[in-house]
């Protein structure tokens, strides 16, 4: 996917399409406040006579935005975390857009992570009848292939595991991390001897950096990448990249107890989005997705 710019359709000229659009809707004059660049497009407030709205925008980007859409409509259905409302998703002029509701958020703090724990473990008591989504979506830009599965290890192993493996190859990722992924690959089935999770709905990205609180100390989420999992894959990634407060997570053991397999199957988890990052950013996490492979291949024995 490409940022709008040189060789796209002009920003300027989408702007004013989508004003017209944007005004036929809503009925009010528009103007636009860039935000800086986003997921390989650009992000903006878009302030209105009554109201304003973010608004993303990147080139050949409408599925990518609408599989968005769809994944915060269905958190918001769940009425356990707070989301942004989403007021239309598409494309015009060959550049893709997703408007949703504008909230004004804050860094988080140790009582609001404690009210998203009690939030997400509402919200992963949601079950589907089977894993995976109605439609494939997207971790970060890379496709994520949700096609329905009974057993949430198959699923794990052909739809994330797997997949970002034969991605890596692709990418030039040759060599001992191909043949540890396979090894681990055959190994999968010890990660979860005794563990049968139920399909939860998961946000599939729930990062440090995709949640916030609002000015009346709510928590809200955001960037989903959703389908439904097992619920330790959203956990485990509340642990990479920062991770959240020790509150949120005595919060959701206080609703949901994690099962004391947990820790293990963390780094199984964690290893999809770091072989996710090593696609999308290049061989600076090599290192450490080969170290975790490692360890992780010590654990399964």
């Amino acid at each position: 996917m490409r940022a709008v710019g040189r060789g796209d359709v002009s920003l300027s000229a989408f702007q004013a399409a989508l004003n017209t659009r944007i005004a036929a809707w809503r009925g009010e004059r528009i103007v636009w406040h860039g935000l800086g660049a986003g997921v390989g497009g650009h992000c903006w407030r878009v302030q209105g006579t009554t109201g304003r709205w973010f608004v993303k925008t990147a080139a050949d980007a409408r599925e990518l935005f609408e599989a968005e859409a769809d994944g915060l409509r269905a958190l918001h259905a769940a009425r356990s975390v707070r989301v942004p409302q989403v007021l239309e998703a598409g494309e015009c002029g060959g550049t893709g857009y997703l408007i949703l509701e504008w909230l004004v958020l804050g860094a988080g703090n140790a009582v609001a992570a404690a009210r998203l724990g009690t939030q997400l473990a509402k919200q992963h008591r949601c079950l589907g009848a089977r894993f995976g989504w109605a439609r494939n979506n997207f971790i970060g830009t890379t496709p994520q292939f949700n096609a329905w599965h009974e057993d949430w290890p198959g699923f794990f192993r052909d739809r994330r595991l797997g997949f970002q493996l034969r991605l890596a190859a692709e990418n030039g990722y040759q060599g001992e991390l191909q043949t540890q992924g396979a090894r681990l690959l055959e190994k999968l089935p010890a990660f979860f001897a005794g563990y049968t999770p139920p399909p939860s709905l998961l946000h599939g990205d729930l990062w440090g950096g995709n949640w916030g609180v609002l000015d009346d100390g709510e928590p809200a989420v955001f960037d989903p990448a959703v389908y439904y999992g097992d619920r330790e894959a959203d956990l485990a990634m509340t642990e990479l990249f920062g991770g959240f407060p020790a509150e949120f997570y005595r919060a959701y053991d206080a609703q949901f107890p994690r099962d004391a397999g947990y820790p293990l199957r963390r780094d199984l988890y964690q290893l999809y989005h770091l072989l996710n990052h090593l696609n999308l950013f290049g061989d600076a996490y090599r290192a450490q997705v080969e170290r975790l492979m490692q360890r992780l291949l010590a654990e399964a024995g």
